[in-house]
């Protein structure tokens, strides 16, 4: 908000040495943040000067310009020539001149030149070159904005170009300093300066008129409220809209961030930046008939102001006639019934619109204006009465109109809850010990009705503060009026033995590893298709239930994801896109997995600012489908460049199981692989990932009709796994066992077995066999061909053996070898390979 100082002198005791600076400060003590100040950036001598005559001389480019003699007064060397391209003044005229020294918005200097065969000893100023709008039409003749000064007058002063505006950011929950009115009252809070409500006017009470009076039909109300609570209407006739803008005025406008429209279009801008009630004008000789605040009916449009006709929804709250639309109510005005130079008549309008609909129709149409940023945060609803008749009053005093006894007012009763707050709430939620006094007396600045009880206080907030709605705002508003800097910056101390949780700290672990391992975290939206879901959410692809989402950020996308591969594909084809062809990519996040036949989500949603009970949060907690933590990685392109005498090595499998291993050592839990096959991997190239004999994910090559459809130009190996699974399995972290200081022995073992048994199976036999001195067991070679029986394979173990308390002979650790062979014999049928 852009409020002139000059302005807001008006309404609080502002000191005449105040600075810019000054006004924030005051405001950043009462919770606003300050944006910036704005000026007309004008300096040196602007005066006003009269012109004493003038020649048009045509020039060889076809323009004419004219040479002319303008007293500027004996002060400022009495008469100059100056060289003038405008043709909209007359001999006699009082116009404004920049003489040399002076520099306009730009910034533009004006120096004493050579131009068109003269020396312009100055320049005839236009309002555009004078920062008071967009309009060039000529140079400003002061007779016409019904201004009179002496020659030689000092004309910044005079136009008000000496004024200077704060500006402030308003947060969406304290709408009523999006005016004057407001900022007046918070200054006046922040210094103690001596504050004058302009609502506060000696106005006659409104009468039922003759007419134009509102008929409120609301047949749909959005969240059980009706759209307009308020609806005040005044007649002005006889008005002159050619008459111009006083200058004071058009500063305070531009200052404000506003441009100069014309007389009747400034003066309803103006009162809602003074007031804050936004209010519009209608050319009432353009009205049929009376007046209606209506729903938009299905298929209805209009044309707004912007020239733009809308395609209106049946939630858009209307101002109608008996033509139709006239008005996108708190939004924007209709264009059939707008005020133009030919507007004799006006229809004034003010009302109070409920906040949700008018928000939802401005983003619905992506039509914010002034007036939808107003409303959406909330009205006083005892001030459109008021603002109606400041209306009219300046029409009638800048415009030369007629206020008439023609109007009326739709008014409903301003109810505004009562809050209990209990004594000693204040102080233990702020951590300040403000006395009694201090919190009545700062509520009652704020403008509240306070009652003190047995219990405490009740409260009633003033009806400009819709945002105080319970004990917590209000104690809020006592630290913030008792100022912010008693409460002390002292942090509390937290409670021992809390901290990461068991599984937090094993997400930490497993991300960590991966990263340390070389691979790039690339966190992903979890929206997807349900396609993909049920090509990576399952092993056979096969359809699985998927949550689709009511408001979807992407149409193509509407489901919550089932797996973090797709969100994978997507990263690694982005990259790949822009030439990052070797990729190692991993995420952790949340996968959905709704239940078949269970439906998710709830229509009863409890209000804000109440906590839940018990039930409600069952409900709301069952409402919510199953999710799970997994993590996943993806490989593709190499994992070593070329380089002198070594060829590149392209990312395969191993890396990976590689992937698996880091992710097993970091959660503190063994992970076996048994070959697989699943939907959307390569045959013979998938993988099952069990711990402790529970699956908990998978890993292999993509298809490459996969890989192909999500643009990948080569091979790319995937691992996912349930990651919370996995560290629940682990169980709780032990403490690291102490090595033992005695020598190994290691022996290999080579076993000959039926092709289909899993290499997996055969390595938990050996171990089980081999009984506790086993200390690593690893798989080192399959080999499959000549010297080995069709349809068997022959696998090698390296086998390591340590006791804590001696050292191994060499018989021992054969001994425990034969052992681990005896099992697998029994099991599987293996036999030692010669």
């Amino acid at each position: 908000m852009r409020v002139p100082l000059s302005w807001l002198r008006e309404y609080v005791d502002l000191a005449a040495d105040a600075t810019p600076e000054d006004v924030l400060a005051a405001m950043v003590s009462v919770g606003f943040e300050e944006e910036d100040v704005h000026r007309f950036d004008i300096t040196g001598p602007v005066v006003v000067g009269q012109v004493l005559s003038f020649d048009d001389e045509p020039q060889s480019n076809g323009k004419t310009i004219r040479w002319c003699q303008v007293d500027v007064g004996e002060a400022q060397g009495g008469v100059r020539g100056i060289v003038c391209g405008a043709h909209n003044f007359a001999v006699g005229d009082k116009v404004v001149v920049t003489l040399p020294g002076a520099v306009l918005p730009g910034p533009f200097p004006i120096a004493a030149r050579k131009t068109y065969g003269h020396v312009s000893d100055g320049m005839i100023a236009s309002a555009r070159e004078l920062g008071l709008g967009d309009e060039h039409n000529g140079i400003l003749i002061l007779s016409e904005l019904g201004v009179d000064a002496p020659v030689g007058a000092d004309a910044i002063a005079l136009l008000g170009l000496d004024d200077v505006a704060v500006d402030i950011n308003v947060t969406p929950d304290r709408g009523y300093a999006f005016s004057v009115r407001g900022v007046a009252r918070e200054y006046s809070h922040a210094t103690g300066a001596a504050f004058r409500d302009p609502a506060e006017r000696d106005f006659a009470e409104l009468q039922p008129g003759a007419g134009h009076t509102a008929v409120v039909d609301d047949v749909a109300p959005v969240r059980g409220r009706v759209g307009a609570s308020e609806f005040v209407t005044r007649v002005v006739r006889g008005v002159d809209p050619s008459r111009p803008t006083p200058p004071w005025m058009v500063a305070r406008l531009t200052l404000a961030g506003m441009r100069s429209l014309g007389i009747l279009i400034d003066i309803t801008n103006y009162v809602m930046l003074e007031l804050g009630n936004p209010i519009h004008g209608y050319d009432l000789d353009k009205l049929t008939g009376s007046i209606t605040v209506r729903r938009a009916l299905p298929g209805e449009k209009m044309t707004t102001l912007d020239g733009q006709e809308r395609a209106l929804h049946v939630e858009d709250l209307l101002i109608t006639d008996e033509s139709g639309p006239i008005g996108l109510a708190g939004v924007m005005g209709g264009g059939t019934t707008e005020m133009t130079e030919t507007t004799r008549n006006v229809l004034i309008e003010a009302a109070t619109f409920d906040p949700t609909t008018i928000a939802r129709s401005a983003r619905r149409h992506k039509l914010p204006s002034e007036a939808s940023k107003r409303f959406e945060r909330g009205v006083d609803p005892l001030i459109p009465f008021v603002a109606a008749r400041r209306v009219a009053d300046l029409m009638v005093e800048l415009a030369g109109g007629t206020l008439t006894d023609e109007g009326g007012a739709l008014f409903s009763e301003v109810f505004v809850s009562e809050i209990e707050l209990p004594a000693g709430f204040v102080q233990g939620l702020i951590g300040v010990d403000y006395t009694d006094a201090e919190i009545a007396g700062s509520l009652a600045t704020i403008g509240a009705e306070v009652t003190a009880t047995d219990a405490g206080w009740t409260v009633i907030p003033p009806t400009w503060r819709p945002d105080l709605t319970d004990k917590w705002t209000l104690a809020e508003e006592v630290a913030r009026i008792q100022g912010l800097d008693r409460i002390p910056s002292v942090l509390p101390t937290p409670p021992s033995g809390r901290g990461l949780t068991a599984l937090q700290e094993g997400r930490r672990r497993v991300a960590n590893a991966l990263a340390a391992a070389g691979l790039v975290e690339t966190p992903a939206f979890p929206f997807t298709t349900e396609a993909q879901n049920d090509l990576h959410g399952s092993a056979s692809g096969e359809h699985l239930p998927s949550i689709r989402l009511a408001n979807a950020l992407d149409g193509a996308a509407p489901y919550l994801r089932r797996s973090l591969i797709p969100g994978l594909l997507q990263t690694a084809h982005r990259n790949i896109s822009r030439g990052l062809t070797d990729l190692a990519i991993f995420e952790t996040g949340i996968v959905f997995l709704p239940e078949p036949g269970v439906v998710y989500g709830t229509d009863e949603v409890p209000p804000l600012g109440v906590r839940p009970s018990d039930e409600t949060l069952a409900q709301l907690n069952a409402s919510i489908p199953p999710q799970h933590r997994h993590v996943a990685a993806l490989f593709t392109g190499n994992v070593s460049a070329r380089q002198p005498g070594r060829p590149a090595e392209a990312a395969g499998l191993s890396e990976a199981l590689d992937a698996v291993r880091v992710i097993a050592a970091a959660a503190g839990v063994e992970i076996d692989v048994v070959q697989t096959q699943r939907a959307a991997l390569h045959p013979g190239r998938a993988g099952s990932l069990t711990a402790a004999g529970v699956e908990v994910g998978y890993v292999g090559e993509l298809h490459p009709a996969v890989a192909e459809s999500a643009d990948l130009p080569g091979r790319a190996v995937v691992v996912e796994l349930d990651l919370d699974r996995i560290l629940e399995l682990a169980g709780p972290r032990s403490v690291a066992a102490s090595l033992s200081t005695y020598p190994a022995a290691t022996q290999d073992v080579s076993l000959v077995l039926p092709a289909e048994v899993a290499a997996a199976e055969v390595r938990a036999a050996l171990a089980d066999g081999a009984g506790a001195l086993l200390e690593s067991i690893r798989l080192v070679d399959d080999y499959r061909g000549e010297g080995v029986p069709e349809g068997q394979k022959s696998l090698t173990f390296a086998l390591r053996f340590r006791a804590e308390d001696r050292t191994l002979t060499a018989a021992e650790g054969t001994e425990a070898k034969l052992a681990g062979v005896a099992v697998a014999s029994e099991r599987f049928g293996a036999t030692l390979r010669d």
